[in-house]
């Protein structure tokens, strides 16, 4: 049990000494870091909308295709780079 205490109080101070950095050396104010984030999600949020579109006409054009009994075109993923 004192294992476990003597660890927590570490834990605590570290994260307390953390913080405490990051508010020291952060480059903008709080509310521009929040306003940087925020903005950033919303990208991520309208990329992966229309991301997920653009996967549900290719989708739907399939589907139509196998409807109609015609091949169904399968697109290869990009060549990774190594």
């Amino acid at each position: 049990m004192r294992k476990f205490m003597v660890f927590l109080a570490g834990l605590v101070v570290g994260l307390w000494t953390g913080g405490v950095l990051a508010m020291l050396f952060a480059p903008q104010s709080g509310a521009v870091l929040q306003q940087r984030i925020r903005e950033g999600i919303e990208r991520l949020i309208e990329e992966g909308k229309s991301a997920a579109e653009a996967r549900r006409q290719e989708l739907e054009e399939q589907l139509e295709s196998f409807k109609q009994g015609r091949p169904i075109v399968l697109q290869a993923g990009e060549p990774q780079a190594d």
